[in-house]
């Protein structure tokens, strides 16, 4: 790192100086992990025969763009962290082998409730019966769901955690440590979300409606807030001296 990079302080929020260069058996260990995910979201490995088998198919493929823009967000969280810092450490491949056994198991909830959130209401993927036929099993699945996404982005927290933690071998500068804080706290709206939508899930509070799933629905205007809040702190952060 030269002496120019070193001083150089980014002055947008989320923006932090690349560490990670090329790609680490780590991260390809990673990506392979990702690319089985995806391979097990895809409606079928076979050729249809007939046309309605093809159909039905393309009807499944909606729940599919669903599911495989999830788990892209969740890639593209895991891609930032590592170019970000490029740790390699101990703690770090621990928490990612953690991140990465949760999304395998998030890839079926993920997959079947994309399918299954209408079925009560007699809604039918790919022309075939109805996914989910108790309320009971669609509050578990909620229950389920939600588990495994609070899982998935805690471990992003702690991720960003521990890259807090190595801020001095790291060489973070004073916009760099905040900008992680940002980002432990962006990981940690997500987790509180998710196990929202577990409390309104097991309380049955509107379960036919999808209650549960429009928790999910307050992403949005939270991070939004969060932004703003975190702007103008990092306003504060840039009108001071950096030490």
């Amino acid at each position: 790192m030269t002496a120019t990079q070193k001083g150089k302080a980014p002055r947008e929020l989320g923006q932090i100086r690349e560490r990670g260069s090329g790609s680490t058996r780590l991260e390809a260990f990673s990506d392979g992990v990702f690319a089985i995910s995806a391979t097990l979201l895809v409606v079928s490995l076979e050729v249809p025969r007939t046309y309605a088998e093809l159909v039905d198919n393309l009807w499944g493929f909606v729940s599919f763009a669903f599911s495989f823009a999830m788990l892209v967000l969740i890639w593209v969280c895991h891609n930032g962290f590592f170019r970000r810092y490029g740790l390699q450490d101990g703690w770090t491949v621990l928490l990612n082998s953690i991140l990465l056994f949760v999304v395998l198991f998030y890839v079926y909830p993920l997959k079947f409730i994309s399918t299954g959130i209408g079925s009560l209401f007699g809604a039918r993927a790919g022309g075939t019966e109805p996914v989910i036929g108790r309320a009971e099993d669609l509050i578990n699945l909620f229950v389920i769901y939600g588990l495994g996404f609070a899982a998935v982005f805690s471990c992003f927290a702690m991720l960003y955690m521990r890259a807090l933690r190595l801020a001095d071998k790291l060489e973070l500068d004073p916009y760099e440590r905040f900008d992680t804080r940002f980002w432990i706290v962006h990981h940690l709206v997500y987790v509180v979300l998710g196990l929202v939508s577990v409390g309104v899930a097991l309380t049955g509070f509107g379960i036919r409606v999808g209650g549960p799933g429009w928790v999910y629905v307050l992403i949005g205007p939270a991070q939004g807030m969060l932004s703003v809040y975190m702007t103008r702190r990092r306003r504060v952060l840039n009108a001071g001296p950096a030490r």
